[in-house]
Formats: C-alpha cells, sequence, structure tokens
C-alpha cells in the first residue's frame, strides 16, 4: 500500500488526541511499528515487484486456461457426456500405439472442458494427447501451443518444473507478506476503504486507487496469494514434512497424499483394465458424483491399478479420488472429501487457486480480482517512484523502465497468440522476444509515450488475434466457446484503446 498515506496514518497514530475525522481500527499499535511495516512493506513490494507484477497477470489470464484449449482447436469434437464404453475404447486406441505405455491419462468430458482426450507416450517416448469421438474413436491430436504457454508461465515462468515452481511459491510468499504488512501499515484501513481524493494531486489519487483496490480485494488477494505459495512451495513442504515424520523418507510422506497402493509387478496381465467396467460400477457406489479423469498405470501390467478421480457438483474440492486394481475392485479413496482435516484442505487449495468452482461467474470474478492484484502491484512501484520525484531524488530511467515492463505483457501476451495461429514459433520465444523489444522503448521515449505507444500496439494486436481466428476457422467451429473467446478479445482492445484515449493530455485554453 502507499506509504504517503500510511505515513501520515502513522503520525496520526503517535498523536491519538488529535481530531483526524474517524477512529482507527487498531488505535493502541504503536506508530514505531507501523513504521517498521510501511517500511516491510516497501522492501519487499520493490525486491518481488517484477515477479509479483508477472504471476499475477499470467494468473488472471491463466483462469481461462480451459477455454483458450477450447478455442485453439474449436473444430471439436465438442462432448458433454461419455459413455464409459467411450472411454475405455479411448484408453485402448492409445494403448494400441504403444503397448508399453507406463501410463495413461483419461480426462473425460465435462462442462469447462466437454472433450474426450488421453494423455500418453508414443514407442519414442514423446508425448501426445488424442481427441475421440461420442464412440471413442480418435477423431484427432490435440495441438494447443499458445494455451499451454500461457498455462505454464503462471505455473512455473517456463523454468525447470522444480525450480519455477518455488520461484513461483516464493513470489506468493513475498506476495502475501507484502500484503499483511501492508493492512498492518494503514491504521484506517477500513476507515478510508471508500475514501477517495479526486480533483488533487495524480500521486494521491493513484495512492487512494492503490489502496482502495488492495482493500475490496483483500480476501481474494490472500486466499491466491496463500493458496499459490503452498502450490509453489509443495516440494518443500513434504520435505519438511518427511523430516519431521518420516526421517526424510519423502515417499512416505508423499504416500499420504496417494490413498491405496498397488506394489509393482510386471508380469504380463490375464486382461487388460476394464475401464468401462470400472466406471460402471464407481457410478452405482458414487450415485452422485462424476467421474473427470482416470490415470491407468501400468496398463497389462499384473499391478495395473488406476486412480478414478469423482466430482461431486456443489463441494469446494479437487473431487474424491477412488484407487481400483487390475480387476476393476474398489481399493479405496485417497481422502480428498472424506479423510483427515488435511487432506480435505489440500484438496481444497488448488480450486480455491485457480477459481475450479461456481461455473462463469467464478471465473469472471476471479479475473477482474486477478487484474486488480496486478493493477495494485504497478501503482504501488509507480507511487513510490512519483514519491521519490516529488522529494527531489527522481528516478527517470525506472520510471521508463517500470512502465515500459508493464504495458509490455499485453502486447507480448497478444503477439504470442497471434503467431501461434499461423506459424509453428514457440510462442514462449516470441513473447521474450516482443517484452525485450518492449522493454527496449525505455531508450527513446518518455513514460507516458511509451505506455500510450504500447497501449495501442496490444489493442491492435488484440483485435488481429480475434480477426485471424474467425478467418482461419470461423467456418468450422463446433465450440460456441471459440466465439466468446473471440469476443472478449475484441472487447480488450476496444478498452485499451478507450484508456489511451481517455489518458490523452487535454489541450490548454488559449
Amino acid at each position: 500500500m502507499d506509504g504517503s498515506t500510511t505515513a501520515a496514518s502513522a503520525k496520526r497514530a503517535k498523536a491519538p488526541k488529535a481530531k483526524t475525522g474517524g477512529k482507527p481500527i487498531w488505535p493502541k499499535i504503536p506508530a514505531d511499528f507501523v513504521r517498521a511495516m510501511l517500511a516491510g512493506h516497501s522492501a519487499l513490494g520493490l525486491a518481488f515487484a517484477a515477479l509479483i507484477y508477472l504471476v499475477c497477470f499470467s494468473g488472471s489470464i491463466a483462469v481461462f486456461t480451459y477455454e483458450f484449449n477450447r478455442w485453439e482447436q474449436p473444430a471439436g469434437p465438442v462432448l458433454y457426456d461419455a459413455a464409459p464404453q467411450a472411454a475405455d475404447a479411448a484408453f485402448r486406441a492409445v494403448l494400441a500405439k504403444n503397448p508399453k505405455a507406463h501410463d495413461l491419462f483419461i480426462r473425460l468430458p465435462e462442462p469447462a472442458s466437454p472433450r474426450l482426450s488421453v494423455h500418453g507416450e508414443d514407442a519414442k517416448g514423446g508425448e501426445h494427447t488424442y481427441l475421440f469421438d461420442a464412440s471413442g474413436r480418435l477423431a484427432g491430436e490435440q495441438n494447443l501451443p499458445w494455451s499451454e504457454f500461457q498455462a505454464e508461465l503462471h505455473t512455473v515462468l517456463h523454468l525447470p518444473r522444480a525450480w519455477g515452481g518455488f520461484v513461483v511459491g516464493l513470489t506468493g510468499v513475498a506476495l502475501l507478506s507484502s500484503l499483511i504488512s501492508g493492512v498492518l501499515s494503514h491504521p484506517r484501513v477500513f476507515k478510508d476503504a471508500f475514501a477517495f481524493r479526486w480533483g488533487g494531486s495524480k500521486r494521491l489519487q493513484e495512492a487512494d486507487l492503490h489502496n482502495r483496490i488492495s482493500i475490496w480485494g483483500l480476501p481474494f488477494h490472500l486466499v491466491v496469494s496463500l493458496t499459490g505459495a503452498f502450490l509453489g512451495l509443495t516440494t518443500i513442504i513434504v520435505g519438511v514434512l518427511a523430516l519431521a515424520t518420516f526421517k526424510g523418507d519423502t515417499s512416505k510422506a508423499y504416500a499420504l497424499f496417494r490413498g491405496p497402493t498397488v506394489a509393482d509387478d510386471p508380469r504380463p496381465a490375464a486382461r487388460l483394465i476394464d475401464i468401462a467396467g470400472a466406471l460402471e460400477s464407481l457410478k452405482r457406489q458414487y450415485p452422485h458424483a462424476r467421474a473427470s479423469y482416470i490415470l491407468v498405470q501400468h496398463p497389462g501390467d499384473a499391478g495395473q491399478h488406476a486412480s478414478v478421480n469423482l466430482v461431486t457438483e456443489g463441494r469446494l474440492s479437487r473431487g474424491e479420488t477412488v484407487v481400483v486394481d487390475g480387476a476393476g475392485k474398489r481399493l479405496g479413496e485417497v481422502g480428498y472429501e472424506s479423510g483427515s482435516v488435511g487432506v480435505r484442505v489440500l484438496g481444497a487449495v488448488a480450486p480455491l487457486h485457480f477459481g475450479w468452482f461456481g461455473g462463469w461467474p467464478v471465473k469472471v470474478a476471479y479475473f477482474l480480482l486477478g487484474l486488480g492484484l496486478t493493477t495494485v502491484t504497478s501503482s504501488g512501484v509507480a507511487i513510490w517512484l512519483a514519491r521519490r520525484r516529488d522529494k527531489g531524488r527522481p528516478a527517470p530511467r525506472w520510471e521508463r523502465v517500470w512502465i515500459a515492463f508493464v504495458w509490455s505483457q499485453p502486447v507480448a501476451y497478444a503477439a504470442s497468440a497471434l503467431v501461434a495461429l499461423v506459424a509453428p514459433a514457440p510462442p514462449v520465444a516470441v513473447w521474450g522476444l516482443v517484452t525485450l523489444a518492449a522493454s527496449a522503448t525505455t531508450i527513446a521515449w518518455t513514460p507516458a509515450v511509451i505506455s500510450a505507444r504500447l497501449r495501442l500496439l496490444s489493442a491492435t494486436l488484440f483485435a488481429g488475434v480475434a480477426l485471424v481466428h474467425i478467418g482461419l476457422h470461423g467456418g468450422r467451429f463446433a465450440d460456441p466457446v471459440a466465439w466468446a473467446v473471440n469476443l472478449g478479445f475484441l472487447a480488450a482492445a476496444l478498452l485499451i484503446m478507450g484508456s489511451v484515449y481517455l489518458s490523452r493530455p487535454k489541450p490548454t485554453a488559449s
């Protein structure tokens, strides 16, 4: 949160008898403590500003990953249900391509992702995801370069998975700490929740907007930063748990979250696991749940088994995972909905972080709140730079660098999507090059010019993405979500264009 208002609040806290127009909610907090929180808030925000901004921006976009999947391959097939026999046929079709597959992942149609697919390896170890129609016949291979790029940018920043997850998790910790220190450094946080100082100093207006968005979205900000830190640092958390409980044996720690185990037995099985029979049996045992995915491990071996995820509508959970053996016999549950409190909380972490509950309204809310948190990060650094300028210690180079980085991301995202539609170039390479090119504008342009021109460029590219997509796929849309996503790109283009028009310099009266 901005220091100008919080510093003033700190002074008021030091002089409690002064008439300030409102009662602080924490009147007994010492002013020195408030100032320490403010200093920590500023230090954390500046140290992690770029990473927090990138993770928040990419997370806002990643809310619609399922919709981008459908948009990028709009010809379908679109299925709103699949018979158990279709899933079994799809499983056998992919296994026929590689009879020695270690495991196969079957994703069943669900409201957010109405497709039947099987992910597995070919004989050379290459990974593929195949799409199937309602009868389980192969319909084609999934090809989603841009959707996968934007999802991985948020989860691992395209770093090696272990390192990327750690950096993202550490960024979540920094964001959570910054949020808490920001609230503690603002004694009038709720009293000022709707106070705006419009018409005065631009920096104070930005400070009020920064503080108000922070407070209005605080529950969401705390939830996504806490769950994001947990998801990113899972490896470390499990490692600590293993040291504390199992003398460092991480396999025993992971076993707590995997449910019943089946011993490896590489001998050939008498018969291949019957996916259709297992699904029908589980449907009788869990009549109110629907299967969302199946992980089949060691298919064809005597030790083959499957983990079936069952989702019950209305529950804040990733779903219960049930393990069945090669004969289709139910061995037990992992416990995401029926186990200990800790395992059930673990089952709710991912839905809470990614907005996997409540359907479209929750997704739209997560998108807008995520952009709000992105704006808070951006404005926090901008306010700090403006305060330096007001104190006679301007940092013009950093002002240009920050504004270029902030507006480079809409440009880079749009450019990578546009190139992915027309060329086989890796989206992450396009994103990286465009980010660097946009940042290079700091050499020649002022912050105001950088902001306006990068926004105009991103608006043009967003409109281009929608029009090119319609031109390439418009006659073969099997999935109506493709139209919604294209309308979203056009709406983004109009909004960004409008922001440039509204922020243009006003002509002075002669």
